[in-house]
Formats: C-alpha cells, structure tokens, sequence
C-alpha cells in the first residue's frame, strides 16, 4: 500500500480519470485508521464477508484469506489488465500496472 501511495502521481495518473480503491478483507475501522495514519491518497473497502473475493477469483486455497491480485477495470466496466498474483516487490509489476492504466485513460488525460 506504501508503494501505491508512494507512487499514485506517476503509476495512477494522479487520480485524474482513475480510482484506487484498495479492497482487504480487514475490518472497515482497521483499513480507516491505516489510511488516515499513512496518508493514503486513494480508497479502502472492506470485503469482511469476502464476496468480493470470491467473484474476482481472489481467494486462496489455503483458507479464507485473499491473495494479493491487481485489477484494472476500463471504462466500460470490464477488466482490462489482471495481476493474479500482483508481484508487488517486483519493479516492473508497477511500470505494467502504469502502462495497463494508460491504455485505459482517454487520450487527451494520459501522462
């Protein structure tokens, strides 16, 4: 979440014609107090019930707990780039999360 906050101007386009939003499986007053306290500049939802999870595929074997995937939802309300898992300590994860939001973006917003 650091990474996403540290990087929003450049990977989500500074929030121009994007919207972050962070869905955890955490309680709503958890994902509050973190956003407040590290500055997040994008959204948290609360997925307690996992439905979320679950359509998106974002479940882990292993038990009730998400895997860390990214999705890229175009305009038209269908996924445009999926991250299944996101590598999140990998570099170049960001910079194809950066260019999967460009390709999204209407030409006269994209950086």
């Amino acid at each position: 979440m650091h990474a996403y906050r540290d990087q929003y101007a450049q990977t989500f386009n500074s929030g121009q014609d994007v919207v972050l939003i962070a869905i955890s499986a955490d309680p709503i007053q958890e994902l509050y107090e973190w956003a407040r306290d590290d500055q997040f500049q994008f959204l948290m939802a609360s997925d307690s019930a996992l439905e979320v999870g679950r359509m998106y595929g974002a479940l882990s074997p292993r038990g009730p707990l998400t895997n860390r995937n990214m999705f890229v939802i175009g305009p038209d309300g269908r996924i445009a780039h999926r991250a299944v898992p996101f590598r999140e300590i990998d570099p170049t994860a960001y910079e194809e999360l950066a260019e999967a939001i460009q390709r999204t973006l209407p030409p006269d917003t994209a950086q």
